[in-house]
C-alpha cells in the first residue's frame, strides 16, 4: 500500500480502471477482531501459530470480498453512465461513491444487485476450489470464502435500506408509483423492520441452541444494528424532506437578479441593480453572457461617490463557490436548487444563494436558502 493523497479516505491500495481504491483506517479493527475470534479456535487444531496465520488469511479474504462487492457496484455504475469517484473498504464493510446523474429505477436496481453478484461469483470460486483435491488449510480457506460470500450476498439483499436489497425495493416502488421519495421512505421503514429482525435473530439463535451469545457477538450485533437503523432513519427523513421540496417550484422562490456586464464601472453596477426591481443580488457576466460571480453590494455601496465612475465593478466581485449556478426552469420542482444550496454534491459547501440558469442559457434569477426554508415552512 502507498500513502493516500487524500488521507481522509484511508490508505490508497491502487486504482482499478482509474477508480481509486482505499482501505479505510478503521478496517484493521475488523482484521484484529477476526484474528482474535478465530485464531484461538483454530490454534487447538493447527500447530504453533498456524491457527492465527489462517485467521489472518481469512481476514484478508474478507477484505477481498468487500472490494469485489464494491467493484461490482462501481462497474455497474460506470456501465450505466455514472461517474465513479472511489471505492473504500472500512469498519462497516465498504462503500462506493458515484454520481447519480443517470439514476433511474432500472439502473438503480442494477447497481444495487451488482455488489451481491460479485460476492456470489467469489462464492463460486470457493466452491470450485473445494471440488479440487487440496490440502487441509487451503480447503478450510476455500470453505470460508464460499460460506462468507454467500452470507454477505444474502444479508445485503435483505429488503430494506441501507442494504442493497433496500435499493432494489426502492427502485420497484419508484417504478410502480413514479414517486422516488415515497419509494425511499418505504424502503427506509422496511430497513427498520429488517434491522429489528436481524438483531432478534442473531441474539436469539444462540439461546435456541441452548447457549448464550458471546460478548463479541452482542457487541457486533449492537454496532451493526445501530448502523443499519441509522441508515434506515436517514432514508426516511431524506425521503420526507425531498417530498416536501418536490411540492415547491423554482418559480415560487425565484427572485430577480441584476445583470452587470464585465466592463461596467461601479456606477453602472449600481444603475443595473436599481433597475432590477425586487433583486437582492447583482451578477457579473462576461462578454458571452456567462455568469462570473456575484458582486459584493455592501462593498459597492462603500465606494466613494466621486470614484463610482472610475472604479470597475470587478473590484467588488466575489469569488463564487463550486456549484453556485443551477440549471433549472421556473416550473421545475426545487430539488436541484435545494441540493445545490445544501452542498449535498461532493466537493461543494452550503450556500446562502444560487443563481438559476435555464436550458437556453438565460439567467432566471436567484434562489436563497432563507426563501426556500420559508417556502417549506
Amino acid at each position: 500500500m502507498s500513502p493516500s493523497p487524500e488521507p481522509q479516505y484511508g490508505w490508497l491500495l491502487g486504482r482499478v480502471g482509474g477508480i481509486p481504491v482505499y482501505v479505510g483506517r478503521s478496517w484493521p479493527v475488523i482484521a484484529v477482531v477476526v484474528v482474535l475470534t478465530f485464531g484461538p479456535q483454530l490454534a487447538g487444531a493447527l500447530p504453533g501459530a498456524t491457527g492465527y496465520a489462517v485467521a489472518a488469511a481469512y481476514a484478508l479474504l474478507l477484505l477481498v470480498s468487500v472490494l469485489v462487492h464494491e467493484a461490482g457496484h462501481a462497474i455497474a455504475a460506470r456501465a450505466t453512465g455514472n461517474r465513479v469517484d472511489r471505492i473504500v473498504a472500512n469498519l462497516w464493510g465498504g462503500h462506493t461513491v458515484f454520481g447519480t446523474a443517470n439514476r433511474r429505477p432500472g439502473t438503480a436496481a442494477l447497481i444495487a444487485v451488482a455488489g451481491p453478484a460479485g460476492n456470489l461469483l467469489l462464492a463460486g470460486v470457493g466452491w470450485l476450489l473445494l471440488q479440487a483435491d487440496v490440502a487441509d488449510i487451503p480447503s478450510l480457506l476455500a470453505w470460508a470464502l464460499a460460506f462468507s460470500n454467500v452470507f454477505v450476498a444474502g444479508f445485503n439483499l435483505l429488503p430494506g435500506l441501507p442494504l442493497d436489497g433496500g435499493f432494489v425495493v426502492e427502485s420497484l416502488v419508484w417504478k410502480v408509483t413514479g414517486d422516488r421519495w415515497l419509494a425511499m421512505i418505504v424502503a427506509g421503514w422496511l430497513g427498520r423492520i429488517v434491522t429489528v429482525g436481524a438483531v432478534v435473530y442473531f441474539l436469539a439463535e444462540p439461546f435456541l441452541a441452548g447457549e448464550r451469545p458471546s460478548v463479541v457477538t452482542m457487541v457486533w450485533v449492537a454496532l451493526i444494528g445501530a448502523f443499519l437503523w441509522q441508515g434506515a432513519t436517514q432514508a426516511i427523513r431524506g425521503g420526507t424532506a425531498r417530498r416536501a421540496v418536490a411540492r415547491v417550484t423554482v418559480g415560487q422562490v425565484l427572485r430577480p437578479v441584476a445583470v452587470v456586464p464585465g466592463h461596467a464601472s461601479a456606477a453602472g453596477a449600481l444603475e443595473a441593480f436599481g433597475r432590477a426591481t425586487g433583486a437582492e443580488r447583482a451578477v457579473l457576466v462576461d462578454p458571452q453572457g456567462s455568469p462570473v460571480g456575484f458582486l459584493d453590494l455592501s462593498g459597492l455601496a462603500a465606494v466613494p461617490v466621486e470614484q463610482l465612475a472610475t472604479v470597475p465593478a470587478t473590484a467588488v466581485l466575489v469569488r463564487p463557490p463550486t456549484g453556485w449556478v443551477v440549471l433549472a426552469e421556473p416550473g421545475d420542482d426545487a430539488s436541484a436548487v435545494v441540493i445545490a444550496l445544501a452542498g449535498h454534491v461532493e466537493g461543494e459547501i452550503v450556500k446562502d444563494v444560487v443563481l438559476v440558469r435555464d436550458a437556453a442559457g438565460r439567467l432566471q434569477g436567484t434562489v436563497s436558502l432563507a426563501d426556500v426554508e420559508a417556502a417549506l415552512g
